[in-house]
């Protein structure tokens, strides 16, 4: 895994039934999902968010049952210290698509997405393609995708872009090759597998598999 507010109300009605199994899950979240609660409330933002092993994501990692956990933290540290960061919302609404919560995840995701229609990165595309994949709108995610896949460079931008790729230098010194534009691999793995769960369509193995053909119907 690694990353909100009108609500849909198609989405609603796909949020998987699993009440009758929470409290088991609970009783066995709060065991392999055990943390320093009081700890991580404290860190800064960028600590408690890109922090990959002392972070939100440390929990997240240990398992699928700590989806809903990282996403209650997430939650409570936005709340604490009353911040409506982009990252915390979108990332918060992420695990809660991971868990199956959509209703919930789309309504975060709509936050992160911020004001006005103005998308020099793509960000506001790349959240619109994947509230459509989870508000089930396969027409809007392939609309969103195209105004992704037709984002220029930043003007001004050292931006060399070869086969659809482009390099990215990282803090210690090595070369990345990445898609351009971002997330462009992500919104196409949200296209090839859009009858998965968000989980499994996030995956990598979705990304890289070839597209399906349209429907002709």
């Amino acid at each position: 895994m690694p990353f909100r507010s009108l609500i849909p109300v198609l989405a609603i009605a796909l949020i998987p039934s699993y009440s009758a199994a929470q409290p088991q899950l609970q009783g066995a979240a709060s065991v392999a999902c055990a943390h320093d609660r009081a700890r991580l409330l404290a860190l800064d933002e960028h600590s408690f968010d890109q922090d990959f092993s002392g972070g939100w994501r440390a929990i997240a990692d240990k398992g699928e049952e700590c989806e809903l956990v990282a996403a209650d933290l997430l939650r409570d540290y936005r709340e604490l210290h009353k911040s409506d960061s982009t990252m915390l919302l979108w990332h918060e609404g992420q695990m809660r698509a991971f868990a199956g919560q959509y209703a919930q995840a789309i309504a975060l995701m709509r936050r992160s997405r911020g004001p006005g229609e103005e998308d020099k990165g793509g960000w506001k595309a790349y959240v619109d393609a994947t509230v459509a994949f989870l508000g089930r709108d396969q027409a809007a995610l392939e609309t969103a995708r195209r105004r992704l896949a037709a984002l220029a460079p930043p003007p001004g931008e050292k931006l060399v872009i070869k086969d659809g790729y482009f390099e990215v230098k990282t803090p210690d010194g090595q070369t990345l090759s990445m898609r351009w534009p971002p997330n462009i691999d992500v919104v196409e793995g949200l296209q090839n597998c859009f009858d998965q769960p968000y989980e499994i369509a996030y995956a990598m193995e979705c990304r890289t598999m070839k597209a399906r053909p349209a429907s002709t119907r």
